[in-house]
């Protein structure tokens, strides 16, 4: 793979960890204000079980604002939601035992890893299957 595709492919797997990160911290704001109010037990499973969506969104939302730009390889926001939403989800279940405090770290590391993975298999489907010899 060519340095300059290599960039990109890590531009846009920086930009969707930083958005995960920040749909992650609005979540945790919602949540930590309706916590400290007495709520239903129902409401709080509810708030908790939409962490990993919301944190797959932001995945999502990063791999598609990235691919804004016209040098990029395209793919759908749903794709990327997909992806992220199974990694987020698989290491918020995996984790959930330990502690909630380490869903965070889980969710943000498996969702990056699977962008990236996913980057790399976008770019892999749409490269020139010979790359012609520049003479």
């Amino acid at each position: 793979m060519k340095p300059r595709i290599i960039a990109q492919l890590l531009g846009k797997v920086a930009l969707s960890l930083l958005l995960a990160g920040l749909f992650y911290g609005c979540w945790m704001a919602a949540a930590i204000t309706a916590f400290t109010a007495d709520i239903h037990f129902s409401l709080r499973l509810g708030l908790w079980l939409l962490a990993p969506p919301v944190t797959a969104a932001g995945f999502a939302a990063g791999v598609r604002l990235s691919e804004l730009l016209p040098t990029t390889t395209k793919g759908t926001f749903m794709n990327a939601f997909k992806w992220s939403l199974a990694a987020c989800a698989a290491s918020a279940a995996a984790v959930c035992w330990l502690g909630p405090m380490l869903i965070v770290p889980a969710m943000l590391a498996t969702g990056t890893i699977t962008m990236a993975t996913r980057e790399v298999f976008l770019a892999s489907k749409h490269a020139p299957a010979h790359p012609q010899k520049q003479a």
